[in-house]
């Protein structure tokens, strides 16, 4: 076991070696130390690595549910036709921007309706949202890609799963692609304006 964590030191991110007392988020990160060896603030004896495993796996359970539930209403929404996004670039129907509309209004009232009421998260800590400064160039830039590339491939992101989920496999490229975007930014994301 020695070998591995030698092997990894190299590629694994490690935090500062400080081991005090310290509150995770998610179940899952106490359970991660304790698999790699990594001495946690606090024992886990076998019940409680048990009871902290089975809370995290309802958690993801829970997400998987609402995610198909998501996708279900996507597709018969007609969300994912090819057909509908171009015709909303084409400036030819109003059905893909009465449903971007609707979810920007949804998206504001939940926004306004948290800050209001001081909603928590499903472990108990309390949702912030932060303010951020205006960044206009970042904002057209990556709009800009963004839009490319949803008009591009005929899909949004978000709904990338829901139509690999409802056979169309050739989404497999776009999502691969995505997270090739991602590593390429995390790799330049210190060179790019914030």
């Amino acid at each position: 076991l020695g070998g591995l964590r030698h092997g990894l030191r190299g590629r694994v991110r490690r935090r500062a070696r400080h081991h005090g007392p310290e509150s995770f988020s998610m179940a899952f990160t106490d359970c991660r130390a304790w698999i790699l060896h990594r001495r946690p603030s606090r024992f886990l004896g076998a019940s409680s690595f048990l009871a902290l495993l089975t809370q995290q796996l309802m958690k993801n359970v829970i997400g998987l549910v609402w995610g198909v539930a998501f996708g279900l209403i996507l597709v018969k929404a007609g969300v994912l036709s090819w057909f509908r996004i171009q015709e909303m670039f084409a400036f030819q129907s109003f059905h893909m921007y009465g449903i971007i509309g609707s979810a920007v209004v949804v998206g504001a009232l939940s926004v306004f309706i948290i800050r209001r009421s001081g909603a928590k998260s499903l472990d108990g800590n309390p949702i912030g949202l932060k303010e951020k400064a205006a960044n206009r160039i970042a904002a057209y830039a990556g709009g800009t890609l963004f839009g490319l590339g949803w008009a591009m491939t005929g899909a949004c992101p978000g709904p990338l799963y829901a139509l690999v989920g409802s056979g169309t496999t050739v989404m497999l490229l776009a999502i691969l692609s995505g997270i090739l975007g991602v590593y390429v930014y995390g790799a330049v994301r210190d060179r790019l304006p914030h």
